[in-house]
């Protein structure tokens, strides 16, 4: 989404048409059985592209996947696109102030080299599978793959299937490769997580209707989604998970950590899952791998004819191999105790460099394709002097990018995030480097335009760039935030009433409010 959101405001707000979309894929988007948005589906689309006639309130893969070819085909995309392309190397070259790229074609290995005046890096934070160190795997006579590169040829019918983890994605996929019954899932665990009872509703005729041609409610509708708050309390949860799995599991699926540490996961199906009789869970650690099953500490052989690692990505090391004017990302990140950037975008000794949901960027609790418009917005305004050519390169400084990471810290230091180990830290139990520490809006505010005296530019208008843009002050515009949200809620609950209004008396409140 970062990349296309980036490249659409580039074509509409610039009509600008000179770049390029590297992807090492074969097209946009793919990924595992099951695979659907863990926020409302309204919520979880461009505002520049809202799509009006989602069948559920959450959406499934296939039409996530359509939507999205959909606007590349809208805005002219696919021509953009370099697929089957790994970026391996990018290079700040100071003297001729450009980004020097060298990409590989992954079915070829044909390299080729090309050059950038600015660089955009989308490729999030959950990009790199993380494998578990397993004794014995490469003996292992089935097929073994991660779920971020599912293999749509394997046929899992009349399989004995190993899972290892029940997170974000495992239980997405869990409950669809278990309702064929000839296949036998073992589920591998090693920390229990939170559920919440999840709906995904089916919208109405009506409602479909008003999203497309009342642009007001459209509106209301995305508000009422961005300012919802969920209470899910640790004991309703608690009951919840309990009223559904089987009391064998009871004693193992409670978490012993305080909810909201980590990622509260929607139930799609999974704890339900458990009372079939060809889903197994197990909290025994897997010993070593043999050529056809695994090995567990307690010394139970399990047979096995494939392993599906349902275990996370890589969050805490930026996967682009980039050197700046000073040495390489991982040099830099490495030296601040993990990813480090200002607003979370920029970095200093990378001028012209932009990472769309970069540190501390994600929402713990809604849309990150929100956070990657404001960011798109942001981002826009920081490079438009050099596409005019007033400016040759911009860059943070450090004081800025330490003061902005300290500030951030020192929210996070009290947070829930803090209190157990989580792939939203550094090592699990470092610094948090995922998440950022407030509400949406926060965030927005802070993108919404830069702050010229936290950059270092240079090139023949420099001096002139400098003088035009002298820094708000910080009260100043911590105060008008804060004005502006109050306004800002008053008038969305104000115009929410209005429309439920209507909306109940029709019989279709709930929706809109799913």
């Amino acid at each position: 989404f970062g990349g296309l959101a980036t490249a659409i405001g580039l074509k509409t707000k610039w009509s600008f048409s000179n770049f390029v979309i590297y992807e090492r894929g074969a097209d946009v988007g793919g990924t595992w059985r099951g695979c659907a948005s863990d926020v409302p589906i309204h919520f979880y689309a461009l505002s520049t592209d809202p799509k009006l006639d989602w069948e559920r309130s959450h959406g499934a893969q296939p039409e996530i996947l359509e939507y999205l070819r959909d606007v590349i085909d809208k805005h002219g995309l696919r021509a953009h696109c370099r697929f089957h392309t790994s970026v391996d190397k990018v290079e700040w070259d100071a003297d001729a102030s450009v980004w020097r790229i060298e990409t590989r074609d992954v079915r070829t290995g044909d390299k080729q080299l090309s050059s950038a005046t600015a660089l955009v890096s989308a490729i999030g934070i959950l990009a790199v599978p993380r494998f578990p160190n397993l004794r014995g795997v490469e003996s292992f006579k089935g097929e073994v793959f991660h779920s971020a590169r599912w293999r749509h040829d394997v046929d899992l019918h009349e399989k004995r299937v190993g899972v290892l983890g029940n997170g974000a994605s495992a239980v997405q996929f869990i409950p669809v490769i278990s309702k064929d019954p000839t296949v036998s899932v073992v589920n591998f665990v090693r920390t229990p997580w939170w559920f919440v009872e999840a709906s995904n509703v089916p919208y109405s005729k009506f409602t479909k209707w008003a999203l497309t041609h009342v642009p007001l409610v459209r509106l209301i509708h995305r508000f009422l989604i961005a300012a919802r708050v969920r209470y899910a309390y640790g004991h309703i949860s608690e009951k919840y998970m309990k009223s559904v799995v089987p009391p064998k599991y009871h004693q193992l699926i409670i978490p012993k950590y305080p909810m909201g540490c980590r990622l509260v996961l929607r139930d799609l199906g999974y704890l339900q899952s458990l009372n079939c009789p060809n889903v197994r869970l197990t909290f025994d650690h897997i010993a070593h791998v043999e050529p056809h099953g695994v090995v567990t500490e307690t010394g139970e052989e399990i047979p096995l004819d494939v392993l599906i690692y349902g275990t996370g990505f890589i969050t805490d090391h930026y996967p682009l191999n980039a050197r700046g004017t000073r040495g390489t990302l991982k040099e830099y990140n490495d030296a601040h105790g993990g990813p480090t950037a200002y607003l979370g975008s920029t970095v200093p000794g990378f001028p012209n460099f932009f990472m769309m949901l970069g540190p501390n960027v994600t929402p713990g609790h809604s849309s990150v394709i929100f956070s990657e418009e404001s960011q798109v917005t942001y981002l826009l305004q920081l490079f438009e002097p050099l596409r005019s050519g007033t400016l040759k390169s911009v860059v943070p400084s450090d004081a800025a990018t330490e003061r902005y990471n300290d500030m951030l810290q020192e929210r996070l230091k009290d947070m829930a995030w803090s209190q157990c180990a989580s792939w939203y830290r550094v090592g699990k139990r470092g610094r948090i480097v995922t998440t950022f520490p407030g509400p949406l809006v926060l965030l927005w505010w802070w993108l919404r335009k830069p702050c010229w005296e936290d950059y270092e530019v240079e090139g023949p208008g420099a001096e002139e760039w400098r003088r035009l843009h002298a820094r708000r002050s910080s009260s100043s515009s911590e105060w008008s935030y804060k004005v502006w949200l109050a306004v800002a809620i008053l008038v969305g609950v104000l115009l929410s009433v209005l429309a439920l209004s209507i909306l109940h008396s029709r019989g279709d409140l709930r929706d809109v409010v799913n």
